[in-house]
């Protein structure tokens, strides 16, 4: 297969759907045509967004109750598909579908084996489209958008550039006019973010910021663009149109790149601020240094580690049980996890 840069780009619902929830051909057809002329140039997949709008209209009284929201889902999928298929197929190129599910993440095994599906498509010449399998997924496991799985699936593939659509076409300033580069997101950056949300969508900047703080922090560079200006995707590919967050410098292996974007975590372990700085010298994470311990999780399992104020250190593979570590939280130089099984972010 030839050797190309991945590109992940993600368009949610307020971005390809009408105002009555239902897909905009126009919109998809535009999609196809921007990203076939970027086919040739690197292996691309694509987040989808508006299964469920695609499909709740054949839901009598449609209220958005779970179980509305699957079936929504699972009419909708099949509908969304065949529209991009239509329009691709126009430019000679076939579209795969890719249901995901948050323990394709979680799980290394798993991971590795939607990696290798993937990389046989690109070695066709597909680009699967991706999105979260509503129809299926544990409310528990289930990703908080598809902002979440455009992430991982970037810093899981080692992608070059994550596009992520809004229907502001980027991060707006107090003025309302669109910041055109991000060396990186700070206090202030966070400070613009309007809190609201499409009434069509499930994620607003707070969450794209989120997610592109991380990606950017994994060595991607994040444009945030918009499909309402002519040639929206080409221009923001040359910088001439959205905002460009620029890929922080990172030196981590494709597993240690998973264990911080991918996995599923199951507990929390907060340490205090000599615990942190240990860890930032590439020490283990011993018991004496932890303050609290929250979630039952099995050793092996996969925790996320903050400091006193709450504010996300790093994941780590745990060496032991919740609850043999609550038990030994003052003993001296019980290791709770191996250095080698911290990811700092």
């Amino acid at each position: 297969m030839r050797q190309l840069p991945t590109l992940v780009i993600k368009f949610g619902t307020a971005s390809i759907t009408q105002s009555n929830g239902e897909p905009d051909e126009t919109i998809i057809a535009d999609i196809a045509r921007q990203v076939s002329a970027l086919h040739s140039h690197y292996h691309i997949v694509i987040v989808s967004s508006g299964a469920v709008g695609a499909g709740k209209h054949f839901i009598k009284n449609y209220s958005g109750e779970i179980a509305e929201r699957k079936a929504a889902a699972a009419i909708g999928n099949p509908l969304l598909l065949n529209i991009y298929s239509k329009y691709f197929s126009q430019y000679n190129i076939q579209i795969a579908q890719s249901l995901c599910e948050r323990q394709h993440f979680g799980n290394r095994e798993q991971f590795l084996q939607l990696k290798e599906t993937y990389q046989e498509l690109w070695a066709n010449g597909i680009i699967p489209i991706a999105n979260e399998n509503d129809v299926v997924s544990n409310r528990e496991l289930r990703f908080s958008d598809n902002d979440e799985l455009a992430t991982l699936i970037a810093t899981g593939f080692g992608a070059e550039t994550l596009m992520i659509c809004t229907s502001v076409g980027g991060l707006l300033d107090q003025k309302k006019n669109i910041i055109r580069k991000i060396e990186a997101i700070d206090n202030q950056i966070l400070g613009l973010v309007d809190n609201s949300k499409s009434a069509l969508g499930s994620g607003g900047m707070a969450s794209k910021l989120t997610f592109t703080k991380l990606a950017t922090r994994m060595g991607i560079k994040v444009i945030i663009f918009g499909m309402k200006l002519q040639d929206g995707i080409l221009k923001a590919m040359k910088g001439e149109a959205g905002s460009e967050f620029s890929a922080q410098t990172a030196n981590l292996s494709a597993r240690n790149k998973w264990l911080a974007s991918g996995s599923l975590t199951v507990g929390t372990i907060q340490i205090d601020a000599g615990a942190v700085k240990a860890l930032q010298k590439r020490s283990s994470l011993l018991a004496v240094g932890i303050k609290k311990v929250k979630g039952d999780f099995e050793a092996g399992e996969v925790v996320e580690i903050i400091d006193s104020h709450g504010i996300m250190v790093g994941v780590a593979r745990t060496k032991v049980p919740s609850n043999e570590l609550v038990e030994n939280l003052k003993t001296q130089n019980f290791e709770v996890a191996n250095a080698n099984d911290i990811v700092l972010i």
